[in-house]
C-alpha cells in the first residue's frame, strides 16, 4: 500500500523536491505501515514558495472577482469528480473510515470552493459615502500573501477552507499541511492549478515545527491562518503579532453539551456520539463535558453506553467501518493516558477504556468511552483529550449548568438539547462560545461562521465573514473643489 507522491512539495505550479530537508513519513494508522516519505521544506524551498505565490498574487489580484470565482467553482467541480479517489487518499492519510471522507472530507472542500466562487463577485464590493460637496467611497482589498498551516484531523477540508476565502479576495497562499497527514493538500494545489489558478497562487510545502515559524516570521507574508492546539495558536499569534501580521486562530475547545430533562433523549445522545466519536473524537469543537440532567441520567446513559458498543470498529476502507484508528501512535497514547487519570480520579468508566481486541495488526485503534459521574474538577474535565472520550457530568438547574459550562478557558462550541425553544434561545446566549447549535451538534455547512472566544480563537471561517479576515478596508476621500490651507 503506497501513497508516495511524486515529489514532497508543490510550487509554482509543479512538484519540487530537495532532498536536503528533514524525512517525514506518512504513516497508514490502520496498519501502521509507512506509505509514504517527504521531505520538510528547507529555507530554500521556503523562499522558492513565498517568491511564487508574491509573484503571482498580483496576477491573480488583477482578475475580476466573476474571473476568480470561476476558477474555484471549477475547482470545485473537479473535486466532486474525483471525490472517491480524494477520499481513498484522506482516509490513507488519517485512518478514518471512508463512509466518513467520502461525504465529509473533499464534498466539504468542494463546497467551500463552490460557495466562496459563487459570492465573491459581490461579497467584497465597497460604499460610496456622500460628504456634502465631497465624497468618498471605501472598497476591499486583498492581502497579499497568506500563510495557512493546517491540523491532521481534516487536511483537505482544511487546505480548502483556508484557501478558498483567500484566494476569493485576491490573495495567494502557501500551506503547510500537518506533518501528519502531508498528503491531501498535495491534490488540492494540483486542482487549482488544473482549475485555472496561475501557477503559484497556491503553493504547499512539507514542514515540521521548525518550518512554521520560517513562515509565519517571513516579511513577504501578510497574514497567517493556523488551525491548531491552544499552545500552538499562543506561539504563533504571538510571532505573527510581533510583526502586526493579521492572524486567523481556529484552536482547541472543550465544549459543552447541555441536555435538558425535556430533551428528546435518543436525538441528545446521537447528537453526544457524533459530537465525540465521529472522526474517532478528533474534531476540535467535539462536546466532550456532557451534561445531563438528574432526572434522566440514568436513561441516557443506558442507552448510550447500548449504542456506543454497537459502533463497528475495524478496516477504514470498508464501507461499513463505522470507527477508524486514532492518526497516530503518539495520539492514542495521549489519550490512553486521560483514560487512565479519568479512573484514578474518580469517574465511572461506563464503557471502553482500551484497545479493542476485535481489530488485529498494528494499527492505532482505541475504543469509543464514555465517562460517568464525572465532576467539573477532574482532569478529564477540564483539559482537551482529542479522542473518544465522552464525559458525563450531572446538573440541576438551568442557571447551575450554565455556570458550569462556561467554567472554562475554551469558548469553541456549545450544544444544548431541549423540547423549550425559549430556553433553547435564552442558554445560547448565556453560553459563551462562537458556534453553537440547538437540537443537533457538529453540522458546520460553508454558509454558516465557524470559530471561537476566549482562548479557542478569533476570526472565523466559512461563510461571507471569513472575507473580512482575508481582506482589508481601504478608503478614498475625493475632494470636488479646490484644496485650501490655513497657512
Amino acid at each position: 500500500m503506497k501513497a508516495q507522491p511524486q515529489a514532497s512539495h508543490y510550487i509554482d505550479g509543479e512538484y519540487v523536491e530537495d532532498t536536503d530537508g528533514t524525512v517525514i513519513e506518512s504513516i497508514y494508522p490502520a496498519t501502521g505501515e509507512v506509505i509514504a516519505r517527504l521531505h520538510a521544506a528547507t529555507p530554500a524551498i521556503i523562499e522558492k514558495a513565498i517568491a511564487s505565490a508574491k509573484r503571482a498574487q498580483k496576477e491573480w489580484a488583477s482578475w475580476s472577482p466573476a474571473a476568480r470565482g470561476r476558477v474555484l467553482k471549477k475547482a470545485a467541480e473537479i473535486m466532486r469528480t474525483r471525490n472517491r479517489e480524494l477520499s481513498e487518499l484522506e482516509t490513507l492519510d488519517t485512518g478514518k473510515p471512508i463512509q466518513e471522507t467520502i461525504v465529509a472530507d473533499p464534498t466539504s472542500g468542494a463546497d467551500s470552493f463552490e460557495f466562496f466562487g459563487g459570492i465573491i463577485a459581490t461579497a467584497m464590493n465597497g460604499s460610496q459615502i456622500p460628504l456634502g460637496g465631497d465624497w468618498a467611497y471605501t472598497k476591499r482589498v486583498p492581502l497579499g500573501v497568506v500563510v495557512g498551516i493546517g491540523a491532521w484531523n481534516y487536511p483537505q477540508q482544511i487546505a480548502c477552507w483556508k484557501g478558498a476565502p483567500a484566494l476569493a479576495a485576491g490573495n495567494a497562499m502557501v500551506f503547510k499541511p500537518s506533518e501528519v497527514t502531508p498528503l491531501g493538500a498535495l491534490k488540492i494545489a494540483e486542482i487549482l492549478i488544473e482549475a485555472g489558478a496561475p501557477k503559484g497562487v497556491y503553493n504547499v510545502i512539507q514542514g515540521d515545527r521548525e518550518t512554521g515559524p520560517l513562515l509565519v516570521s517571513h516579511p513577504d507574508v501578510a497574514k497567517v491562518s493556523l488551525t491548531g492546539s491552544v499552545p500552538t495558536g499562543r506561539k504563533v499569534a504571538g510571532a505573527a503579532a510581533s510583526q502586526l501580521k493579521h492572524v486567523t486562530m481556529e484552536l482547541g475547545g472543550k465544549s459543552p453539551i447541555v441536555v435538558f430533562d425535556d430533551a428528546d433523549i435518543d436525538s441528545a445522545i446521537s447528537g453526544a456520539m457524533l459530537g465525540n466519536f465521529y472522526s474517532t473524537g478528533q474534531v476540535c469543537s467535539n462536546g466532550t463535558r456532557v451534561f445531563v440532567h438528574k432526572a434522566i441520567k440514568e436513561t441516557f446513559l443506558a442507552r448510550l453506553k447500548a449504542r456506543t458498543e454497537a459502533i463497528l470498529i475495524g478496516d477504514p476502507q470498508d464501507e461499513a467501518t463505522q470507527m477508524g484508528p486514532m492518526v497516530s501512535y503518539a495520539q492514542r497514547e495521549k489519550v490512553l493516558g486521560y483514560i487512565e487519570k479519568g479512573k484514578a480520579e474518580g469517574a465511572t468508566l461506563v464503557t471502553g477504556g482500551g484497545i479493542p481486541n476485535t481489530v488485529s495488526g498494528e494499527g492505532y485503534f482505541i475504543q469509543p468511552t464514555v465517562f460517568a459521574d464525572v465532576t467539573d474538577d477532574m482532569t478529564i474535565a477540564r483539559e482537551e483529550i482529542f479522542g473518544p472520550v465522552m464525559c458525563v457530568l450531572d446538573f440541576d438547574d438551568e442557571a447551575e449548568v450554565i455556570a458550569r459550562a462556561n467554567a472554562t478557558e475554551f469558548g469553541l462550541s456549545a450544544g444544548v438539547f431541549t423540547a423549550d425553544f425559549s430556553r433553547a434561545h435564552r442558554v445560547v446566549d448565556q453560553l459563551e462560545a462562537g458556534t453553537l447549535w440547538i437540537n443537533t451538534y457538529n453540522l458546520c455547512p460553508v454558509e454558516i461562521p465557524f470559530g471561537g472566544s476566549k482562548q479557542s480563537g478569533f476570526g472565523r471561517e466559512n461563510s461571507a465573514a471569513a472575507l473580512e479576515h482575508y481582506s482589508e478596508l481601504k478608503t478614498v476621500y475625493v475632494g470636488m473643489g479646490k484644496c485650501e490651507a490655513p497657512y
